[in-house]
C-alpha cells in the first residue's frame, strides 16, 4: 500500500521560505505524476504544482515564480520549495499520487505579515 508522508510546514513571516518534503512508500513512486495541493483555511482544496516521471513540472499562476517542485527517484522524495511567501499562502499542503488515489495527512504552513 502507497503511503505518503509530507514534512517541512511551520511558521514564517512573509518574504520567508519554507521546503516541504513529500517521502512515498512502495515502488510506484518513479512511475508516478506527483502533485501538491493545499487548502487555505475555509477554502476548497486547490492545485499548487505538478511533476511528472519526466520531471516536467506545471504551476499554478499564485505561486509562479516562486515555488518549485522537484523530486528525487533515489530517495522517493518529491519536494516543494516556496520562497517568497505571502499571508495568502498559509494552508495545509498535502501530495498526491493521482495514479493511486493516495493522499498525505498534510502539513500546515502559516505566513504571518
Amino acid at each position: 500500500q502507497v503511503q505518503l508522508v509530507e514534512s517541512g510546514g511551520g511558521l514564517v513571516q512573509a518574504g520567508g521560505s519554507l521546503r516541504l518534503s513529500c517521502a512515498v512508500s512502495g515502488s510506484a513512486f518513479s512511475f508516478s505524476i506527483v502533485k501538491w495541493f493545499r487548502q487555505p483555511p475555509g477554502n476548497q482544496r486547490e492545485l499548487v504544482a505538478v511533476i511528472t516521471t519526466g520531471s516536467t513540472t506545471n504551476y499554478a499562476d499564485s505561486v509562479k515564480g516562486r515555488f518549485t517542485i522537484s523530486r528525487d527517484n533515489a530517495k522517493n522524495t518529491v519536494y516543494l520549495q516556496m520562497n517568497s511567501l505571502k499571508p495568502k499562502d498559509t494552508a495545509v499542503y498535502y501530495c498526491n499520487l493521482p495514479r493511486t488515489g493516495a493522499w498525505g495527512q498534510g502539513t500546515q504552513v502559516t505566513v504571518s505579515s
